[in-house]
Parts: C-alpha cells; structure tokens; sequence
C-alpha cells in the first residue's frame, strides 16, 4: 500500500464511491469506506471493491469497511459520495471522525451540500468539486466506469494531498476560483440529464436519439442557465446545450442516478437539483416550469411504494 500520505476515507457505497474507490486502490492507495447500506458494505467487506472495464476485464481490489465514525477516527482526507439527502447525517458521522486539521470533499450533486457539511464541520474542513465522470453500480461492491470526464475542484488550502490522490489514481484534474460557477455548471447538467432518464426509464444516449427527449433535454437545460445568469453566475462554459450534450455523449451507456432510485423504488436527489433550480428561479423571479414540472413528476414516482410496481422490460408497471 501507498505510505505517502493519509488513507483515503470514502463515505459511501454506490457507483461513484465504489468507482473512486477502485481507482484509489489500483494506485496503491488504502481506502476505507463508510456507509449505511448493508450489501453494498458486506460486498466490499467480503470481495473488496470490483472494477469492470468496457473491455470485459474486471479487478478486485481489498478495501476496509467502516460501519460506525468510531471505525475511522482522526480521517484526514474524506470523499463525500452519498446522495443529497443524507449530507446532513455524514456531516455529524464525520464531526466524530474526521481529523481537525482534515478535510472532507464533497462531488456531490446538487445545491447546498457543502453548506450543510460546513455547518456542523466548519468552513475550513469542506472543500467543494464537482465531476461529470459516470459510473453505474452494476451489483453491491462491484462497478462500471461510464466516460472519462474531468474533477474540477474549487481552491482549498488543505486540498492539496488530495489532488495528489486523484491525480496519481489516473483522474483529470482542474483546480478552479469560482466554485459557485463549478456547481452551477454541473447542476445545468444533472437538472437536464436524471429526471428525463428517470421519466423515460432509458440510459443518457437516449435522450440524444429521440428528437423530443433532445428538445426537452436542451429546454431544461437553458432553464437553468437562466436561473444561474440571473443570479449573476458565469457558467464554466459558453453553451450550456451544447456541453449538456456532450456529457449525455460521453456518458452514452451510463443509468443515471436518479433512473437507479426511482427502479429500486428509494428517494432521488430531485429537491437539491430540480427543486433547487425552481427555488432558486422563485427568489430572484425567474420562471421555471419545466424544471417544475419534471420535479413534481419525480416526487410522485417516489410516494409509489416498491410494492405497487414491478420492473418489466425496463419500465415500471403499476399492478
């Protein structure tokens, strides 16, 4: 194992947490993982963390497993993967583990996150990043990276050991000023992409296959560019359509993620990032109807119950 550094501590145990946990460890790295959800902990525990590659090779790397904050005291550097909703449970699971002097990242989707984790942490140990690298879970513990993308993270002082990791696991990294323009960029992403995957039941490439998907994808797109230039945020990019396009190209094969929770009947991150947008649009005047609409239908497959639907052929089918 690497002895350069702090291991790495991973909250989380989904697609993203497992990806970055597998490309951690290839480099050398040790990496423990902290989370809830007891397959996806008993996987990693039991085989350790699978990284299946496009090309049909697949590698097992051993991980450790936390269960409890008291499983990893004193964590100097800590990836916030989980969804938007459970950021207010991690930021207390790390207040008892995370060292004073460390840091916690968070690449999380979504408005807010690294302002719930900087109230209970502080300011000084949260740094913010967002990635459009993809990635789908295809079992507890074992991964399929989806598109190669970039890490662009916002300028921290304590970041440093951690640009050292990412780039040294093979991860493109940006190192940027303006973090309020990184997560508005991304949300101008995930605020197109997850909910039309979601509705669709169809992987990112679809959406750029079906010419009234595509429209509605660029509608919403440009809806929450809107929001954002009212806001007087300058997005990472000159046309949000055509980089929203891009990601759904570079991510053609991925399942997003609010597609993968709304199939296993759990709640989304859609109040942090549709909700977000029409919240933020009703502050400063900017209307948002599609933003709205998609976020309303989200909210109702959610209050279906696992036990009212049934996957078939990909689509829910009320019974």
């Amino acid at each position: 194992m690497n002895t350069h550094g702090p291991n790495l501590l991973i909250v989380g145990t989904g697609a993203m947490a497992c990806l970055f946990s597998a490309r951690f460890a290839a480099a050398g790295f040790e990496v423990t993982h902290l989370g809830t959800w007891k397959e996806g902990l008993k996987a990693l525990d039991e085989g350790g963390v699978r990284l299946a590659e496009a090309n049909g090779y697949e590698s097992t790397y051993p991980v450790k497993v936390a269960r409890d904050p008291g499983d990893c005291k004193e964590a100097h550097i800590a990836l916030v993967l989980v969804k938007s909703w459970q950021t207010a449970r991690v930021a207390q699971q790390l207040n008892d583990c995370l060292h004073p002097q460390g840091v916690a990242l968070t690449l999380q989707n979504g408005l807010g996150n690294d302002t719930i984790l900087a109230q209970t942490l502080g300011s000084e140990r949260v740094a913010l990043g967002v990635t459009t690298t993809g990635a789908t879970l295809l079992s507890p513990g074992r991964v399929k990276p989806v598109g190669n993308g970039v890490i662009m993270l916002g300028d921290h002082p304590r970041l440093k050991p951690f640009i050292y990791h990412l780039t040294s696991a093979g991860f493109r990294v940006e190192v940027v000023e303006n973090t309020s323009s990184l997560v508005w960029g991304k949300l101008v992403v995930n605020s197109a992409i997850n909910p039309l995957t979601a509705l669709l039941k169809v992987n990112n490439g679809t959406l750029i296959e079906r010419s009234d998907a595509r429209d509605l994808l660029a509608r919403l797109g440009l809806e929450t560019a809107a929001v954002a230039r009212a806001h007087l945020i300058s997005l990472p990019y000159a046309d949000p359509v055509q980089f929203v396009e891009g990601v759904v190209l570079q991510t053609a094969e991925n399942c997003s993620s609010m597609l993968s929770d709304i199939l296993r009947g759990r709640q989304t991150e859609v109040d942090a990032i549709n909700g977000a947008v029409v919240r933020s649009g009703e502050k400063i005047g900017v209307p948002t109807p599609i933003n709205w609409t998609v976020w309303k239908l989200i909210k109702s497959l959610e209050n279906v119950s696992k036990d009212e639907v049934i996957l078939k052929n990909e689509q829910l089918v009320r019974v």
